[in-house]
């Protein structure tokens, strides 16, 4: 039996066995377009600045048509198919905005279908690393383009015209010097048409009619009323739900297990094969309580861990450090000033979405489908075909909305887990981890150790910088200001490598992986956090200080946008006012933060009242997005400044819930002020996570500002807070 699956939130009706040759067909006949935008290699390479672990797929990944990504049917009405999905950083409009320009037709004629199907999108790396707009974005450009350059091709040799004197616009075509015009439908006539042009250019920011504009979001009318559709929310005939029985620590082992007891609750399925012990049921309450019913004796390992001894774990079982990049003397500018250190450190961190991992698996006829909330639904194919012994071909991944994911939901541990019960019991499986499952399995942005060195003269100018982070990744590491004399090393995460950052081993007892700017956010805190003792010894006011040691015309300009919103009065560092300052990069996107707290000296208690963000990333495609993006990351921010930290011991995650794991609230929320600086000289950039990486800093400076008192590690919590005013 194989029954009707209807994705609505991505305008895609299809049998489970679809193929994408077969959507082409089932969609009806159109023009499919396809153009070149280079050799793989070079798509390859685009895309080096992600983990390694997910940038050089093999080869046979691609399909031989992986430029396919606009389809225009007979209705006129156009399809843009992308492999990035829908975590709620708004691709399906800003691709269609994208199309709508370069096409010359109506946004609102502009269908995305969003990485929600394996069967049906084309091939792409993953979501992450905010690269659709920077990778992707040029590709879906340059399809539109040429789609445009085909059609008006197609219209001359109709209209026995020169191309050139040809006019598109909303998608008509139309020769004023004959009176003649004819839209993109008419012109297809339910004919699927392949041609391709070469060298077809790409239009000049001054002529965009759709880019640049607030246009609406694709899919809040869905999100809005409650229509939008997430893993959880998909039903097939026959299926079941599961309930996994799961260690209390990791490496522990189990001594004894007795499933009596739930083998007598009524419908319930008891599954054991090997390390694997679930229960299944046609409901999932009853399935939960069945599981509360099993008994299960585990020997626990004393690894003598826990959040406050692995910092210095970190640094005493660290290899030797690679440098990253290394400019004059150190050496010599450290006789020109006496240097002195400083270590700032970043505890574990959750991802903790809304939606936990989330997976439903079928396998019928020597085929797999699984609905599942991933980041990297083609790489998730390949290793599910992999584990069955199948053709990747015969392996599908349906992605509907993703509720939040950060980062974190690049692993498949649950949807592994889905399958394989999937397969065992013969029907479909959902599988959808409890919020202490999600907590207990997260691959962890990774505790951190940062040290730095520095040596500045009498007149406050930086003549040496030795910076070394220890197992967060270098991402953000070396410095943008002008520093003579510098160093920078990092200590691999795991010991290994940065491509194990998915694994398991090295320096980290947990799976620690990246966490919305892998790296970033700690590198960022640890130097702006120096830049500002380092203002303060000088006597001077922090932004002045900045701005002595840049010249980088990019980061003036967005620490001048952000200080000029702000109101910024120079004045020396701490003032009791509560004002901070960050600034900060990631890969062509600039940012700069000023920010004002009140701290509660009696409770510790630090409330961000206001916030005042400056970014660059090239051309802005939809301001009204890009300021939800600002807005997201300075609300997260806010939580790995102040309160989200993971708890753990001998292996044993301490947090359950969200009562012990501390997310903003709305009642925490600032002010925001988010100041978009266009750049039409730039094509577009990230934009879904860069805001974020300055707001530990931003908050640790505006603390000090406020109370006198320096705090070196994040998050900043109550309690810290407390301890460093009683220690100052």
């Amino acid at each position: 039996m194989k029954p009707l699956l209807i994705q609505d939130d991505m305008n895609v009706t299809a049998n489970g066995d679809l193929s994408r040759r077969t959507f082409l067909k089932f969609t009806g006949t159109g023009l499919v377009v396809f153009f070149c935008t280079g050799p793989l290699e070079a798509w390859q390479a685009a895309s080096q600045g992600v983990p390694p672990t997910y940038s050089e797929p093999p080869k046979n990944t691609v399909p031989t048509d992986f430029n396919a990504f606009l389809q225009i049917g007979a209705d006129g009405r156009v399809t843009c198919l992308v492999g990035r999905v829908e975590l709620g950083q708004g691709p399906k409009t800003s691709f269609a905005q994208l199309v709508a320009d370069e096409l010359a037709v109506g946004f609102d004629s502009v269908d995305v279908i969003a990485g929600g199907d394996t069967d049906v999108c084309p091939w792409d790396v993953g979501t992450f690393g905010s690269q659709s707009m920077r990778i992707l974005g040029p590709i879906v450009r340059g399809a539109a383009a040429e789609a445009r350059a085909v059609l008006l091709q197609m219209a001359a040799e109709q209209f026995k015209a020169p191309v050139e004197r040809l006019q598109v616009s909303e998608g008509v075509i139309s020769d004023a010097a004959q009176g003649k015009r004819v839209s993109y439908g008419e012109l297809v006539q339910g004919k699927r048409i392949e041609r391709h042009l070469a060298n077809v250019p790409l239009k000049s920011p001054a002529d965009f009619k759709v880019i640049g504009k607030s246009s609406r979001r694709k899919d809040a009318v869905e999100k809005v009323t409650g229509k939008a559709k997430y893993t959880g929310d998909i039903r097939v005939p026959g299926m079941v739900y599961a309930r996994i029985l799961r260690p209390p620590a990791h490496g522990a082992n189990g001594k004894d297990v007795d499933t009596t007891a739930a083998e007598k609750v009524p419908g319930a399925q008891v599954v054991k094969d090997g390390d694997l012990i679930a229960v299944i049921h046609e409901r999932p309450d009853m399935a939960e309580k069945a599981l509360g019913l099993i008994k299960a004796q585990y020997e626990r390992k004393e690894t003598g861990l826990n959040d406050k001894t692995i910092f210095d774990h970190l640094v005493k079982n660290a290899t030797p450090p690679q440098v990253m990049k290394e400019s004059g003397n150190l050496a010599e500018a450290e006789k020109l000033a006496e240097p002195f250190e400083l270590t700032y450190l970043h505890s574990y961190g959750a991802h903790a979405p809304m939606e936990t991992q989330s997976a439903l698996a079928m396998i019928e006829n020597g085929k797999a489908t699984v609905w599942a909330a991933t980041q990297i639904p083609f790489i998730l194919r390949d290793k599910i075909a992999q584990a069955l012994g199948f053709p990747k071909q015969n392996v599908r991944i349906i992605v509907p909305y993703v509720g939040g994911a950060f980062g974190g939901k690049t692993n498949g541990q649950n949807c592994a887990e889905a399958v394989r019960l999937a397969k065992l019991v013969g029907k479909p499986v959902q599988l959808v981890w409890s919020r202490a499952e999600d907590f207990q399995y997260e691959r962890f942005r990774p505790a951190a150790v940062v040290k730095i060195r520095s040596g500045m003269t009498a007149d406050g100018k930086i003549v040496s910088w030795d910076f070394t982070v220890y197992a967060a990744g270098d991402w953000g590491s070396v410095t943008f200001y002008d520093i003579p004399n510098q160093r920078t090393t990092a200590v691999p995460v795991t010991g290994i490598a940065w491509q194990k950052m998915d694994t398991a081993g090295g320096l980290h007892p947990f799976n620690v992986g990246p966490w919305r700017m892998p790296g970033v956010n700690t590198n960022t805190f640890a130097r702006e956090s120096h830049m500002d003792v380092l203002a303060s010894k000088a006597g001077v006011d922090p932004v002045e200080f900045r701005m002595r040691h840049l010249t980088d015309k990019r980061m003036r300009r967005v620490l001048e946008a952000a200080v000029k919103q702000f109101g910024w009065k120079p004045t020396r560092a701490p003032s009791n006012q509560g004002i901070g300052v960050a600034c900060g990069t990631w890969y062509k996107t600039y940012v700069a933060t000023v920010l004002q707290v009140k701290v509660d000296k009696s409770t510790g208690k630090v409330q961000v009242e206001r916030v005042a963000t400056a970014v660059d990333a090239g051309i802005i495609v939809n301001p009204e997005i890009t300021h939800q993006q600002v807005e997201g990351c300075v609300s997260m921010g806010i939580g790995y400044a102040l309160s989200e930290e993971v708890h753990f011991s001998n292996g044993e995650v301490l947090n359950k819930n969200f009562d012990t794991y501390e997310i903003p609230r709305f009642s925490t929320m600032p002010k925001i002020e988010a100041v978009l600086i266009d750049n039409p000289e730039l094509a577009p950039d990230g934009i879904a996570e860069p805001p974020i990486i300055t707001m530990g800093a931003a908050i640790a400076n505006a603390i000090h500002d406020a109370t006198g008192v320096r705090l070196f590690q994040l998050p900043m919590t109550p309690d810290r807070v407390k301890a460093a005013l009683k220690q100052s």
